[in-house]
């Protein structure tokens, strides 16, 4: 019987499927290709799709139309005989071929789909590639504080049930937030995470924690792969600033956030006279720019700023996990 069971998780992976109990998705994830009519062959084509949990999916098509400017079109499809099919409507505009119909299907490694119309781009093929953080697996420089080197859990504080350090060496939420015993003021912090695949959950029951910069200031852990940006969603400092752009990969993946932060600044008397101010990259993409932050955001270790703090990380009850996480003084 185990054997039978064996073979059909096997099985499922061949054809594009998840067996249960299964923490990947062969389908979900950044897709990329190109046409075969030779005027369309140089405009590189490219989808993320998004496991919706029962066989469904949804994919974001972004169809190339001039230099730097293309067209999305979300289209669901299920997962019935080991394929995943598509279909929608477009307007590429006169330039580009006007009014198109969209079709395509995902078959084990493969995707290929075809854009009909007057002058349309025509068939296409792609194939699922793995981005990577250029900053995934950084050395700490020298001064830096080592908070998770992945041997154990000396530079935090107990919590309520044990966060875990897994085989891997990164550490798996447990229950309750986990602070570090060390505080820090201006700063320079890496971090590297992983958010579980929980394809049936929506919102914020999707792979969430938190990092909480000098324990006050909250930068979103979410599964938001594919999904609008927001304050409330990966890579938002919550309550108080949106992402410039989605830079989430698709959970599974390890992701990194480099982040910059300088402390807000007190005259002799304790009265704020300067904002916090953050830069944040997540996965070597730029979300926050040199962004002002007027005020902490809730579920810190404290309401009052301050000019230094420790590093704070969010149980929120997902399996989240964490890795090389190290902090160099500014």
């Amino acid at each position: 019987m185990r054997r039978a069971v064996c073979m059909l998780a096997v099985a499922l992976l061949i054809c594009g499927g998840v067996a249960v109990g299964q923490d990947t998705d062969p389908i979900q994830g950044n897709w990329e290709g190109k046409f075969t009519k030779k005027e369309w062959s140089e405009k590189p084509i490219t989808a993320k799709v998004v496991a919706q949990g029962k066989g469904g999916y949804k994919t974001i098509l972004e169809i190339p139309i001039k230099q730097g400017k293309a067209v999305e079109v979300v289209m669901l499809g299920t997962l019935e005989k080991g394929k995943v099919e598509f279909s929608g409507t477009t307007d590429l505009g006169a330039d580009a071929g006007g009014a198109c119909e969209v079709k395509m299907g995902i078959k084990g490694s493969n995707m290929s789909g075809k854009i009909t119309g007057k002058n349309a781009p025509g068939p296409f093929e792609m194939a699922r590639v793995e981005k990577r953080s250029k900053s995934l697996g950084e050395k700490p420089p020298q001064g830096a504080s080592v908070l998770l080197d992945g041997k154990n859990l000396d530079a935090w504080k107990p919590t309520q049930i044990p966060w875990k350090i897994l085989d891997d060496g990164s550490m798996e939420v447990g229950k309750g937030n986990i602070v570090s015993k060390q505080e820090f003021g201006d700063q320079k912090l890496h971090i590297e995470f992983r958010v579980p695949l929980m394809a049936e959950k929506r919102g914020q029951a999707r792979g969430n924690s938190g990092v909480y910069v000098q324990g006050r200031y909250e930068v979103q852990v979410l599964d938001s792969f594919g999904l609008p940006i927001a304050d409330n969603e990966c890579g938002g400092i919550y309550k108080k600033a949106t992402p410039k752009v989605n830079a989430c990969l698709p959970p599974t993946e390890w992701q990194t956030y480099d982040i910059t932060f300088h402390t807000p600044k007190f005259d002799e008397s304790g009265k704020k006279i300067k904002n916090a101010v953050i830069t944040a990259e997540q996965n070597g993409i730029v979300i926050h720019d040199n962004v002002e932050l007027d005020g902490t955001a809730p579920g810190g270790v404290s309401g009052d700023e301050a000019t230094a703090g420790p590093l704070l990380l969010q149980d929120h009850g997902n399996k989240v996990r964490y890795r090389n996480i190290w902090v160099q003084p500014l």
